[in-house]
């Protein structure tokens, strides 16, 4: 038996609960897993409250990252007592996911667990970290360096921005924070901020184009906040958008692309592939300072995430939640 976050639909409507699980119960899967620790994100909190269709099929165990280790294995690459992690691939969506004490995964979605990373720093950075970091590579390979300008990261306060912030000044570029909560100023300049904006500076419908001001960007946000991001990035800038916080919706023009020659990057975390997940792996290692994990995260234990969504969904809670499935 183990203890997950069970998510059901039927007559009796929308419910997740604690639940106390068979292994009979477990997905198909040539990897069994025993998680020591899963992460509650944004997606998390979105398919846990039923607020947005995340959930594809039912009955499912939300997480979109754990770390544990490997307990029964048919995969080539992994045996008993490998530690590995596991970031996107559907699994908290149309696959029993990481807010439980046992998954049974592919194989193929699995990366073996860095070499001095424990399985709580790995999720300490989680999804989030290896979003920002996917950033920043698809950043740089555009071209982008510290002596192109300062760039701008929105939606600061949350996980991918908490930890873009680290990354892109640990790096030496000059950043701009973007957030909600200006009380927050010396957190985000903790983490390496230079400049800190409120983000109803970029929140709200703007120009077609806005003065130039920063290089590039990092957004997790969306909706208006990147139109706005877009309108006010240099000429030959680079925008990396990986969220939706704020909305899907993109109330832009091609102006920026046209008359600034701006670049928009989609990121997505989801589906990467073996060697793009293991060498943003590698690099989080080397440009991370790992002591500001301490300041980025808090855990919690599995029977407290419910509780805590809410506060995700309202943008009440500061960086990354740590979940220890095991208390």
């Amino acid at each position: 038996m183990f203890k997950a976050i069970l998510i059901e639909k039927n007559t009796d409507g929308y419910q997740a609960q604690l639940a106390d699980l068979h292994d009979e119960q477990l997905p198909a899967g040539d990897v069994t897993v025993r998680v020591s620790y899963s992460t509650l994100n944004y997606k998390d909190g979105l398919a846990i409250s039923g607020k947005s269709p995340v959930v594809r099929q039912f009955p499912m165990i939300p997480g979109i990252d754990l770390a544990g280790t490997v307990e029964a294995s048919n995969h080539p690459h992994y045996q008993v007592g490998d530690r590995v992690l596991l970031n996107g691939w559907g699994v908290g969506e149309s696959h029993w996911g990481g807010l439980a004490q046992k998954a049974r995964l592919r194989g193929d979605w699995l990366i073996p667990l860095p070499k001095g990373l424990s399985e709580r720093q790995a999720m300490a950075i989680g999804t989030a970290g290896y979003t920002a970091m996917l950033c920043l590579l698809a950043l740089e390979r555009h071209g982008l360096t510290p002596a192109r300008g300062e760039v701008l990261v929105t939606g600061a306060n949350g996980g991918v921005g908490s930890f873009a912030i680290a990354l892109l000044a640990r790096r030496g570029y000059q950043v701009i924070a973007a957030t909600g909560r200006i009380g927050e100023t010396e957190y985000l300049k903790r983490l390496g901020a230079a400049t800190v904006i409120d983000r109803n500076e970029l929140s709200n419908p703007g120009r077609a184009l806005a003065k130039e001001r920063w290089a590039a960007a990092i957004d997790s946000v969306g909706s208006h906040t990147l139109a706005n991001v877009c309108a006010g990035t240099h000429a030959d800038g680079v925008v990396a958008a990986c969220g939706l916080a704020q909305g899907m919706e993109f109330p832009a023009t091609v102006a920026p692309f046209i008359l600034r020659g701006v670049s928009l990057l989609g990121i997505n975390s989801v589906t990467r592939s073996y060697k793009e997940r293991v060498e943003a792996w590698e690099r989080l290692c080397t440009d991370l300072d790992l002591s500001l994990l301490d300041q980025i995260t808090h855990e919690i234990g599995l029977s407290e995430a419910m509780p805590v969504v809410e506060q995700l969904l309202n943008g009440k809670v500061r960086g990354r939640v740590v979940v220890d499935v095991n208390r």
